[in-house]
């Protein structure tokens, strides 16, 4: 049976869907000239040779909708599927110059990008790579950038605000399916990025163009029937890339990496001790053999790469701190790391079903089951400090994924001790020996490891879900 896939039923172009274990594309009619112009120019070759565009290949799948089909294609899968509210900064930017560079790749070739979401970024081998084959269409001289306000809405203004404000404003995405508002933008960002001559003009100016813009439609003025776009250029729309390259290049965060150097030394491991911890965990997960597995609150990533030695094992690797999962990202990029993916996600809020119908883009939850969940010096911040019953932690866990590796860390640890200094201790069943009983209805104890030097365990445990 095939299934339309939610997040694609905006296109008039064509739609994906799935059958089985396998993901289509139906290319419909209306886009029959732009497909095979993006095919027989070169474009789709120079965009797949150079990692810029997922390969698909043309199949004889029956099309959902045959009278409206041209084709059906079926892409390569991505094993993963991340949203722009869940990426670091750095994934940001690199999406969004991957994204301008893809353009000026197009315009070389009589195409351009006719629409420039962040959602037609996904993340493979550790680097960027467009997945909507659809999005390409016929460049006319003269012809404006049609995605522009949509390139600014999507990626400048969030980088921007991530950058001058807080890498926390990377989660106003999620309230803004289509892009921060510029409006809004401009409104938040310091006056100081008025006297910054790319964001003036790509966020205060465009802001307020579009301000009155909506200000003729609205009071359904006659001019606004009669204005027509300004004619740009192949020359200027290259300049407007370079602008928007420009400003992106430039757009940095503010990490304290002394702060996540010292992360660990202020653990209660010793450094023998913390090396006996790095080797358990390849050691207990190599003879599972995992195809995935989930790193929750993996901090800077240090065990995620421990899991990432297993051959063929994709690692999610996820923090609730924006810096930790900068870092995270920055180092794996450094080390050209291509099995581990980061991701900004508050696991005691994790992302949601958002758009359309709750369904246009999955829950975090939803989006399949690992073969190992990590939670390594978590369970103390999800017990203790967000008051979340070791029953409740235990049924989510097993139904994330087969195996569970937990570290648990006990009321005598400093770190534990530290959140209990400023309340009441009202965890009476926070033990190792409590645990273990109210996971057990989720799980059955495979083996228990002590860390030498700590007095911290480390647990396997199997879902009994």
């Amino acid at each position: 049976m095939s299934n339309r896939i939610s997040a694609s039923f905006r296109d008039p172009s064509g739609f994906v869907f799935s059958q089985g274990n396998k993901i289509y594309r139906q290319v419909n009619l209306v886009y029959q000239e732009d497909y095979d112009l993006l095919m027989s120019t070169g474009l789709y070759d120079r965009m797949v040779k150079g990692n810029f565009l997922i390969p698909h290949q043309e199949v004889t799948q029956i099309p959902i909708l045959p009278e409206l089909a041209y084709k059906v294609i079926e892409p390569e899968m991505i094993s993963f599927i991340t949203y722009p509210y869940e990426w670091s900064f750095s994934q940001l930017k690199d999406a969004a110059l991957m994204t301008l560079a893809i353009e000026k790749q197009a315009l070389a070739f009589g195409m351009t990008l006719k629409d420039a979401s962040a959602y037609n970024i996904q993340f493979r081998f550790g680097a960027p790579i467009f997945i909507d084959t659809l999005s390409f269409a016929k460049y006319s001289e003269g012809q404006p950038w049609v995605a522009y306000r949509q390139f600014c809405q999507h990626f400048l203004a969030p980088l921007a605000l991530m950058s001058k404000i807080n890498l926390q404003m990377g989660k106003l995405l999620i309230n803004n399916i289509d892009g921060i508002p510029l409006e809004l933008c401009s409104k938040l960002l310091p006056r100081s990025t008025r006297f910054n001559a790319g964001l003036l003009m790509h966020i205060h100016l465009h802001a307020q163009a579009q301000a009155r813009a909506n200000e003729i439609q609205s009071a359904n003025q006659p001019e606004a029937k009669t204005v027509k776009p300004p004619r740009v250029s192949k020359y200027g729309l290259l300049g407007l890339l370079d602008s928007l390259e420009s400003i992106i290049t430039h757009l940095n965060c503010n990490i304290n990496h002394k702060l996540w150097a010292d992360y660990y030394a202020n653990t209660n491991y010793s450094n023998t001790a913390f090396e006996e911890k790095k080797a358990l965990v390849y050691k207990i997960l190599a003879p599972l053999a995992p195809r995935s597995v989930f790193d929750l609150g993996a901090n800077t990533g240090i065990f995620s790469l421990e899991a990432a030695k297993i051959p063929n094992c994709m690692v999610i690797s996820s923090d609730i701190d924006p810096e930790a999962v900068e870092l995270n990202y920055q180092q794996l990029k450094q080390n050209k790391t291509k099995n581990v993916l980061p991701l900004v996600i508050d696991l005691t809020n994790p992302s949601p079903a958002i758009g359309w119908d709750n369904s246009e883009r999955t829950s975090y939850l939803s989006r399949g089951k690992t073969d190992v969940v990590m939670a390594l010096a978590l369970i103390h911040h999800l017990a203790i400090a967000n008051n979340l019953p070791l029953a409740a932690i235990a049924a989510t866990f097993a139904k994330m994924g087969s195996y569970l590796l937990l570290e648990f860390v006990p009321k005598e640890d400093s770190q534990v001790k530290r959140l209990l200094s400023s309340r009441d201790d009202i965890f009476p069943n926070y033990s190792l020996d409590g645990l273990k009983s109210e996971f057990s209805a989720c799980y059955d104890l495979v083996k228990e490891y002590s860390i030498s030097g700590s007095q911290r365990t480390l647990l396997l445990l199997k879902s009994k879900l």
